[in-house]
């Protein structure tokens, strides 16, 4: 079967060995050299890794001359890992609080919300007050045709209305008598062929 690969983190801490084991400093060509044969890191993989453990704190690198070298100390990776535990407890700690004060802060608000025969004739009452609220809004939309503004708004539109389908009449009859003249139809075809109704007039 097909040996299964390393995956990143186990890259990691086996690239953290060749540091603590040796407790030497190493450039990128040493390390890409020591990694496959002895850890099974693949050298194309290398500079990768190392450059995770330094974003991370826990290998150190500095640049001497023209070369980058990189060295990690146990009592290093010991005390990042202190203050890593400290920051997870402090975080801990803090979410404990706000989940005791959120805790707090429902069961105060839970204060006068019991199930009291009092609260249920009050819920009761809210309930057919809405209903009576809704009631009322329905009766003042009814004789809202009542009101003088809409009665108004109304009237202009039923003037605009009223041009507008007499501009329309007038168009037809001047076109009918256009027809009339220019073919000789008789107006009753016109109006057949068309669809024009026989009683079509202007509103008064």
């Amino acid at each position: 079967s097909k040996k299964k690969g390393l995956s990143f983190e186990e890259k990691r801490v086996r690239m953290m060995e060749i540091f603590f084991e040796t407790k030497d400093v190493f450039q990128l060509k040493d390390i890409e050299k020591i990694a496959p044969k002895e850890k099974g890191i693949t050298s194309m993989s290398v500079k990768e890794i190392l450059q995770s453990l330094v974003d991370d704190g826990m290998v150190d690198t500095d640049r001497i001359g023209t070369s980058n070298y990189f060295w990690a100390f146990p009592s290093k990776a010991l005390h990042a890992r202190k203050r890593k535990l400290e920051e997870l407890e402090s975080q801990f700690a803090e979410s404990s609080q706000k989940k005791e004060a959120l805790q707090k802060s429902i069961e105060k608000s839970k204060i006068g919300r019991e199930d009291t025969a009092e609260r249920a004739a009050l819920i009761e009452e809210l309930a057919v007050l809405r209903q009576k609220k809704e009631q009322l809004k329905a009766e003042i939309d009814k004789y809202r045709e009542c009101d003088p503004d809409v009665i108004e708004e109304m009237r202009q539109t039923n003037k605009v209305a009223k041009e507008a389908a007499n501009r329309w009449t007038d168009n037809i009859f001047s076109i009918k008598s256009w027809a009339k003249r220019k073919f000789g139809f008789e107006e009753s075809r016109i109006d057949k062929s068309f669809g024009i109704p026989e009683d079509l007039d202007y509103i008064d």
